[in-house]
């Protein structure tokens, strides 16, 4: 079962895809074209998506003295033959050349601009040597070695010739089949000529190309040497030695210094951050706790007014206990009346144990009914 994906990618490999492996991912110059679109009227840019799929190449581009030599008779083709389109099997050859220093995307634009000047383009780079360069221009950072290497790996080049010549001529122009040459039409001044590509211009292989603003070798090292300092103390770091450095002893001690001061301020940073962080966790805690205990002391003031106040607990509980107090230290009241008392039991006979019966103790006769007087004796 086949995926959107899928279809995306059998399109664009299809019969609609360009001989050139360059110009269907950069066929106006841009990887990433904008376009700009209108909402609710108003205009804003965004990037137009492309369909996926695979442009990168799994080798390196040639070197022209590793390849075959054409054996066909050579012929160049004029600029409206070659902006009109060119059969497969006769790409358009276009030639730059450069010295590649400290290889940057400046680099790789120039020669993606090169390489879709034509539909059907067959891109040459040729890269000067450290000698030619070192006598014309100025000493390389990278070696002759290195910059070979490097634009050999760039995804526009085709083919690559090792030690340029400086400037062009019709033996090498013819000896390479060389159509046009690219580069930017700013006048290159050097080897005592006003414009090395002149001749080129006159004869009508001359295709400009546009300079990446912002970015180039000598900005590079430009921005190494301001920096100067804080490189060395890098690659120190990483283990190189001052004398691959060139480095002198002074001067490495005092590298060694300057990190030790660094380091001894990056821990001072850290601690006053660590106690930032402190003091912003403690202030946040304290703020917590005062509110706690403006909660609990709004909870402490009500519970001590119902136990103390005006009209609390304690009040009533005193106010119970005195009463009760003065009830129990307060004397009794007499009675108005005498309490009216029950009518005592007969005592028993008294009769000594040797007498059962005897005249002579007789019990007193019994009454039934008493005097009040006599109640009170009997009290």
């Amino acid at each position: 079962m086949s995926s959107t994906h899928d279809t995306e990618e059998r399109s664009a490999e299809g019969g609609n895809q360009l001989p050139n492996r360059g110009m269907d991912a950069h066929s106006s110059g841009l990887g990433r074209k904008r376009k700009r679109e209108e909402s609710n009227g108003e205009i804003r840019e965004c990037f137009r998506k492309i369909p996926r799929r695979t442009l990168g190449l799994s080798e390196p581009a040639p070197f022209s003295d590793e390849l075959v030599a054409a054996k066909t008779p050579y012929v160049r083709v004029s600029m409206e033959e070659a902006r009109r389109g060119t059969p497969e099997d006769r790409p358009v050859r276009v030639y730059a050349d450069g010295i590649f220093d400290m290889f940057h995307s400046g680099h790789a634009r120039a020669l993606m601009q090169a390489k879709c000047l034509f539909p059907n383009t067959h891109l040459i780079v040729g890269v000067c040597s450290d000698d030619l360069t070192h006598k014309f221009k100025g000493f390389t950072v990278m070696n002759e070695d290195e910059r070979y290497d490097a634009v050999s790996h760039c995804r526009y080049v085709d083919e690559v010739v090792r030690n340029a010549p400086w400037t062009l001529t019709p033996e090498f122009l013819a000896e390479h089949r060389i159509d046009f040459v690219a580069h930017d039409d700013i006048p290159y001044i050097s080897a005592g000529s006003d414009d090395v590509y002149k001749h080129i211009k006159d004869a009508g292989m001359f295709a400009p190309t546009q300079r990446t603003e912002g970015i180039s070798t000598s900005d590079i090292i430009t921005r190494i040497v301001r920096d100067y300092d804080v490189y060395v103390r890098r690659n120190l770091q990483r283990g190189y030695t001052a004398k691959e450095l060139n480095v002198s002893f002074i001067n490495e001690k005092k590298y060694h210094l300057q990190e030790h001061v660094d380091k001894v301020k990056q821990k001072v940073r850290d601690v006053e951050e660590k106690s930032k962080e402190f003091v912003q966790k403690v202030e946040e805690k304290g703020i917590d706790l005062i509110q706690k205990w403006e909660e609990k002391s709004r909870e402490f003031i009500g519970n001590f007014l119902q136990m103390f106040g005006p009209d609390g607990a304690l009040k009533h509980m005193l106010k119970e206990g005195r009463g009760r107090m003065l009830q129990a230290i307060s004397p009794r009241q007499s009675p108005s009346s005498s309490p009216v008392r029950e009518e005592r039991s007969p005592s028993p006979t008294f009769r000594l144990p040797f007498f059962t019966s005897s005249p002579f103790f007789s019990p007193p006769p019994h009454h039934h009914h008493h005097s009040g007087a006599d109640k009170d004796e009997e009290d």
